[in-house]
């Protein structure tokens, strides 16, 4: 199972070092990225290490859920009152508007709202530190953590550490 793992480190050169420290000890490329404050990101650091994760998704997903169940209690209303001709039809085409709009709506909106772990570590990132995210296999994390650590970097917690599938 894989698992998520921040630390944070003084500057981008002790973020590049933890960088190839981590991909020593078995993390796989893609999955060692980094979070800065924004001017230390486009001036230091490669747009191929940034972290560029949004709530875009999960706020799709609830979207649709939402705007489905919204549409559906709105065709199921509309079902009883008998002059409005509604049909089983129309039911099911209420429920999929719902969905629509409310996928779209909130997929805007999740769309600018910043990652977890910058949420999170806000004020660790204001402070002009890196944060330097590993995600691996379970096995390669006590390795990882023990080097990242013994060179510096200072392991930060953080609840989603295992909830990456």
């Amino acid at each position: 199972m894989r698992q998520r793992r921040v630390f944070s480190v003084n500057d981008v050169a002790a973020a590049e070092t933890a960088v190839a420290t981590a991909r020593a000890c078995g993390a796989a490329d893609e999955d060692v990225s980094l979070i800065a404050r924004s001017d230390i990101e486009l001036r230091q650091i490669p747009d191929d290490r940034i972290n560029v994760e949004s709530d875009l998704m999960p706020a799709a997903m609830r979207g649709a859920a939402g705007g489905g169940a919204m549409g559906l209690l709105a065709g199921i209303a509309a079902i009883s009152v008998p002059p409005l001709g509604i049909t089983i039809a129309g039911v099911a085409l209420l429920t999929l508007a719902g969905a629509a709009v409310g996928t779209w709506s909130s997929a805007l909106v999740g769309s600018t709202v910043p990652n977890p772990i910058r949420r999170h570590f806000e004020a660790e990132i204001e402070s002009g530190r890196v944060l330097v995210v590993v995600d691996a296999e379970e096995e390669a994390l006590p390795r990882i953590e023990a080097m990242l650590t013994a060179g510096g970097a200072r392991l930060l917690p953080f609840e989603a550490t295992s909830v990456l599938t």
